[in-house]
């Protein structure tokens, strides 16, 4: 036996049990600590756009019970952006901004929002529409529905108006996207429970341009390794390299 096979053979089981603790550190992290995320579509745009890709904290907000006493887990507040499970379609991750907490009475009026009668500051909101839409823009409205109005939350909703505003129920969320003139948010489908609640973005750690827009719908696994190799073979022309590392706020 040669000098090397030796070596080989007496550290094996050191260097199965390093990866294996990597591994474990690995799934440890992803599973409860920090999860990577996608933008895919303009609704908290110029905050977030598509191409960003995000590291999701999931530590923050924690969960009911002991562990919020000794750990530093926080509400969730009014202005943080949340990644969520998409309440209609839990398979599916959304990110918005937080406009409402439980026991908040929400109404907007010409699209600015007011919080329990007071109007909220939002320097981070754009409004790009030119034309008005009734729903959309003086939520909440109980005459009639708009166009992508689930019928679940039309019934819903007009049981927790009272004065013209939105009553939050208990650990719901009342969300909305910063282009909040194309974003498909609380209005349109409802609260988002506690539970749905992941965390909130830290950091863009990378930003991408002319990446993503093409993989909207459900793009196939030849589509995906397309563009991945794109992405390598021109990182440094498809970088946006002023959004990169840049903290989520």
């Amino acid at each position: 036996m040669s000098w090397s096979e030796k070596i080989s053979t007496s550290d094996w089981p050191a260097t199965v049990q390093s990866i294996a603790g990597t591994v474990v550190i690995a799934v440890f992290v992803v599973t409860f600590i920090i999860q990577a995320f996608t933008i895919p579509s303009e609704s908290m745009e110029k905050t977030l756009l598509i191409g960003d890709y995000l590291l999701v904290d999931k530590f923050c907000y924690g969960d009911s019970g002991f562990w919020n006493h000794v750990l530093p887990y926080r509400r969730i507040r009014r202005g943080d952006i949340v990644v969520f499970h998409y309440p209609v379609n839990p398979a599916q991750h959304f990110v918005k901004r937080v406009v409402g907490v439980p026991g908040d009475r929400v109404r907007l009026i010409n699209k600015r929002v007011f919080v329990n009668g007071t109007l909220m500051e939002e320097p981070f909101v754009q409004y790009i529409a030119p034309d008005r839409q009734a729903y959309r823009d003086d939520f909440p409205r109980t005459d009639s529905p708009a166009f992508g109005v689930t019928a679940r939350w039309w019934q819903e909703m007009r049981k927790l108006v009272e004065d013209k505003q939105l009553i939050i129920p208990e650990d719901s969320y009342f969300v909305l996207g910063d282009n909040r003139d194309d974003s498909q948010d609380s209005r349109y489908w409802g609260f988002v429970p506690r539970e749905n609640i992941i965390g909130r973005p830290l950091l863009i750690y990378w930003s991408a341009a002319n990446l993503s827009n093409d993989l909207t719908g459900s793009p196939t696994a030849g589509d995906r390794l397309y563009h991945l190799a794109y992405a390598v073979t021109h990182v440094f022309q498809i970088t946006r390299w002023e959004r990169t590392f840049r903290m989520v706020r």
